[in-house]
């Protein structure tokens, strides 16, 4: 019986990705230091979007040395679609292609009743978690289409599953649009070698979540670690039969 390229994953790049061009947005977050590692260590070429100095300043220290070895691109506001368009065309400029892999892990939380959840905050909730998405996978479908071959990973949660959350009204209805998003995509994707998935964790064990519920017990929150490679996973050849997928992560 074969080996697939997944089995042999032990040396750099024998996941199917070296080479590959990954965009990873929100990859100087809590999560996203944890995926950008991951896929410098897979050999994939690396480029994350970043929209403040402090957040390259955390990234650098997380990656201890190699912040080098990816490409960052500076003043990036993912909610605006020329802003989107601009990040795409400073990657196929630095190496004549656009992105064959997508990770959309941009977003925000905000937690509130329906009476305390004034328009701001719905607006912002939908545009840091749909639109962006939205923004980035409009840009990447035809680089993705042209070569035949695409991966997007989109970060959605629990509430999209369930048939409300109180008190995640902005929220929970972001996060829904993202799994729509992903499930219409994965569609539209068939047939050009495009896969789409979404994964949504349960709480992910993160010094910000840490601090802001220091008297939970997170024997059974999500390693960072471990998602980065659920990540890596989709994103390699060997899920070319995963697509339109809501994979939850849960150790509960």
């Amino acid at each position: 019986m074969g080996v697939s390229a997944w089995q042999e994953e032990g040396r750099e790049g024998s996941t199917g990705i070296q080479g590959k061009v990954a965009l990873i947005t929100g990859g100087t977050g809590d999560l996203g230091r944890w995926v950008v590692g991951r896929f410098l260590e897979a050999g994939a070429e690396v480029h994350v979007p970043v929209f403040s100095p402090e957040e390259v300043d955390r990234l650098g220290a997380h990656l201890q040395g190699r912040l080098g070895d990816i490409h960052l691109h500076q003043d990036a506001d993912l909610t605006d679609a020329d802003a989107v368009e601009a990040v795409f065309e400073a990657v196929r400029a630095r190496g004549g292609r656009l992105p064959e892999i997508l990770l959309n892990l941009a977003g925000g939380f905000a937690m509130a009743p329906l009476e305390k959840t004034d328009a701001g905050m719905w607006d912002r909730m939908w545009e840091l978690n749909a639109s962006t998405a939205f923004l980035c996978s409009r840009a990447a479908f035809p680089g993705m289409r042209e070569r035949g071959w695409g991966r997007i990973v989109n970060v959605s949660a629990f509430p999209a599953l369930e048939l409300g959350s109180p008190g995640l009204v902005a929220y929970g209805a972001a996060k829904a649009a993202v799994l729509n998003l992903t499930r219409t995509l994965a569609r539209e994707g068939v047939g050009d070698g495009i896969t789409v998935n979404a994964v949504l964790p349960s709480i992910i064990d993160t010094p910000g979540n840490r601090k802001a519920m220091p008297d939970e017990d997170p024997g059974d929150w999500l390693d960072p670690a471990e998602i980065a490679d659920v990540l890596l996973f989709l994103s390699s050849p060997a899920a070319r039969i995963v697509n339109g997928s809501a994979i939850t992560l849960t150790l509960g």
